[in-house]
């Protein structure tokens, strides 16, 4: 019986060269299984470093993806530069989140990774001064209503998206990293405090922990895992990197989830990564298991590996997220908004 393509992706990204060879058929269903979750470029860099030859009706779609991945990287490059030009001066840490973190950093979930939004973190008492200062370079808002911009600066963890009138990239200015009408909302002054600068540049990045405990609440705190494979191929390399460079990493790991308050998306983060891509560390490393564990197993699996349930699990998941995100008058008022507006004649 064939592998789900999911299957197959996930250990040819795990290892190149040990995972069966794909057959013309297993390419038929795994380029549109990877485009679809954002790691047709990851892939195509694996097999690359892994030395492994791919079919010639294949190569282009390859390619193409690597040559993507490369104009995303170069653009992402470009903007953190626009940023900083526009930020001059600024002396507060100005923290890279996320792809530009990774592109910038050097790390090794960076080759071939589709990165959009320029995702940036500096102290919250700064946001005013960092929002004007972005105005005034070009950038303007792309939520306009008053609803919008109420709901990003009184619940939410950033200000509202802001994009370039000129070049229509975004960026996203973060405070912490979780909305603070959540569930968990870790404080960002203790991030700040720990972030590491990137040599030559004004930029900071998270410290490795906090690289990993970010993409972790990303992924299980604060979304839908509609990309979660992508999200779990980044944890997987952050936590294989780091357990290899850093001295004490998965000790260290775990005492900071503790101070952070982010035990439980550490948890279904090492858990899913061993369980997908065979990462080393497992979620024993976190001392309590969450109590929807059991509910959680069948609906990550569906939803990522893909099976009949994967569209309710997809639901499911999308409804959970919203669910920890806030309590549950204000999501109820929320939803009602949504609804409403989507109900507006265009």
């Amino acid at each position: 019986m064939r592998a789900r393509p999911a299957r197959h992706l996930t250990a040819l990204l795990r290892d190149a060269r040990g995972a069966p060879a794909p057959t013309l058929s297993d390419w038929d269903a795994l380029l549109p299984c990877a485009r679809r979750h954002g790691l047709l470029g990851r892939l195509d860099h694996a097999l690359r470093q892994a030395g492994v030859a791919v079919p010639a009706p294949v190569a282009p779609h390859l390619a193409a993806a690597r040559f993507e991945a490369a104009e995303r990287a170069r653009m992402l490059r470009w903007e953190a530069d626009c940023v900083r030009r526009a930020l001059a001066g600024f002396d507060a840490p100005l923290v890279l989140l996320k792809g530009a973190a990774y592109e910038l950093a050097g790390l090794p979930c960076a080759p071939g990774r589709l990165a959009s939004d320029l995702d940036i973190l500096v102290p919250k008492a700064r946001l005013a001064e960092v929002e004007a200062r972005l105005l005034a370079h070009g950038w303007e808002h792309a939520k306009t209503e008053a609803y919008d911009q109420r709901y990003y600066r009184e619940w939410m963890h950033e200000l509202p998206p802001l994009v370039h009138r000129l070049r229509g990239t975004a960026v996203d200015v973060h405070h912490t990293i979780l909305p603070p009408s959540g569930r968990l909302s870790p404080d960002g002054a203790r991030l700040l405090a720990e972030a590491r600068p990137l040599p030559g540049t004004p930029f900071h990045v998270l410290a490795p922990t906090d690289l990993v405990l970010h993409s972790a609440a990303h992924a299980f705190e604060d979304g839908d895992l509609g990309r979660g494979l992508r999200d779990l191929a980044d944890l997987h390399a952050l936590l294989t990197h780091f357990a290899a460079t850093e001295p004490r990493f998965a000790e260290r790991l775990a005492e900071r989830a503790r101070t952070l308050g982010l035990e439980r998306p550490l948890y279904y983060a090492l858990r899913y990564c061993r369980r997908l891509f065979g990462t080393a560390l497992a979620e024993t490393l976190v001392a309590a298991a969450p109590a929807g564990r059991r509910l959680m197993d069948p609906l990550v699996e569906a939803a990522l590996l893909g099976s009949r349930a994967a569209p309710l699990a997809a639901q499911l998941l999308y409804l959970r997220a919203h669910w920890l995100r806030m309590p549950p008058g204000l999501l109820a008022r929320h939803l009602g908004r949504k609804a409403l507006r989507r109900l507006r004649p265009a």
